[in-house]
């Protein structure tokens, strides 16, 4: 992992085309704005581990049971 040190206003820049600014520090939060292509996804860690967890439900095999269940809903 790298870690840098920034101050409000200031920025980095990943991959030529992504940029990530420090917005706002208060107290322990620290508020960021990322500038990204639109076909680049960004989340929030906790959102994406959620995705994540939906995403490998959806690939567990499927019963007859299981399907009719969903179908009934």
């Amino acid at each position: 992992m790298l870690a840098l040190s920034r101050k409000k206003g200031e920025a980095l820049i990943i991959n030529n085309n992504i940029e990530v600014t420090v917005l706002e520090v208060k107290g322990d939060q620290v508020k960021l704005g990322i500038q990204a292509p639109r076909e680049v996804p960004i989340y929030r860690n906790e959102v994406y581990e959620q995705i994540q967890a939906a995403n490998k439900e959806a690939m567990t095999e499927q019963t007859p049971e299981n399907l009719g269940k969903l179908f009934k809903n």
